[in-house]
C-alpha cells in the first residue's frame, strides 16, 4: 500500500521501544497509523519471546476497523482484520485479544489470569471528542464518558500489565515515559485557501 513504513523504519520503531527501559510507554505523535503498526509489530515480537496473553485495546470499533485497513504495514493489517472476526486469535504460543474502552467488552480480557498477560496495546482516537456511546433508552452512556475522561480503560491495565504502550495524541498520562521515533516529522498546521484545517482530522492517509 502507498505510504507504507519502510522495513527499516518499522525496524527502527519495534528496536526503540525493546530498548526502552519504562514499563508504561506513551506514544505521543500524531501518526496514528504508523504508530499502532509499530506498537503492533513490537507486541508480535514479543510474544515470540514471552508467550502468553497480550491485550490490544482501542477505542471503538470505528477505530479498530480503521486500524485494519489503514494501518502502515501489510502484517499489521492482516493480523487487525482476522483480530475483528471474534476478538481473539493465537500466534505461535501466544494469544491476542482485542477489546475496546467500553467496560462491556471486557469479558474477554477480564477474565485473563493476571500473570498471563505480558504487555497491552491501547490506542486513543486522534479526536479529542469524548466516544458516546447510546443506551437502550436513547440516553447517552456517562460511564463509557467517565471511562475515557479517567483514563480507566488504562489505569486498570497499568495495575497489574508488565508493559503498556500507549497511542494518543495531545494527551498526558501519569506514570507513563513519552518516546518519539525521528523518523516521524512534526507536522505544522495545514492550511487550505486560507482555512485552518481542525487538527481532529488525521493526516496519516
Amino acid at each position: 500500500m502507498s505510504g507504507d513504513l519502510s522495513k527499516q523504519d518499522l525496524y527502527e520503531g519495534v528496536k526503540t521501544l525493546i530498548e526502552t527501559d519504562a514499563v508504561h510507554v506513551h506514544l505521543p505523535q500524531q501518526k496514528l497509523f504508523t504508530l499502532f503498526s509499530v506498537g503492533f509489530q513490537y507486541m508480535l515480537f514479543e510474544s515470540t519471546r514471552k508467550p502468553g496473553a497480550y491485550i490490544i485495546r482501542v477505542e471503538d470499533g470505528y477505530l479498530a476497523e480503521k486500524l485494519a485497513k489503514k494501518s502502515k504495514d501489510p502484517s499489521t493489517r492482516k493480523f487487525m482484520q482476522q483480530l475483528l472476526v471474534n476478538r481473539k486469535f493465537k500466534y505461535e504460543k501466544s494469544f491476542f485479544y482485542l477489546d475496546y474502552f467500553h467496560l462491556g467488552s471486557w469479558n474477554l480480557t477480564s477474565e485473563l489470569p493476571r500473570d498471563k498477560v505480558k504487555a497491552a496495546l491501547i490506542v486513543k482516537n486522534t479526536s479529542s471528542k469524548p466516544m458516546m456511546e447510546i443506551d437502550l433508552d436513547g440516553e447517552a452512556d456517562t460511564s463509557v464518558i467517565d471511562t475515557i475522561k479517567n483514563h480507566d480503560y488504562l489505569k486498570m491495565l497499568m495495575d497489574f500489565v508488565p508493559r503498556t504502550i500507549t497511542i494518543a495524541f495531545e494527551e498526558t498520562f501519569d506514570g507513563t515515559t513519552p518516546v518519539s521515533f525521528p523518523f516521524i516529522k512534526k507536522e505544522k498546521e495545514k492550511t487550505v485557501s486560507g482555512v485552518t484545517i481542525n487538527t481532529d482530522l488525521e493526516w496519516d492517509d
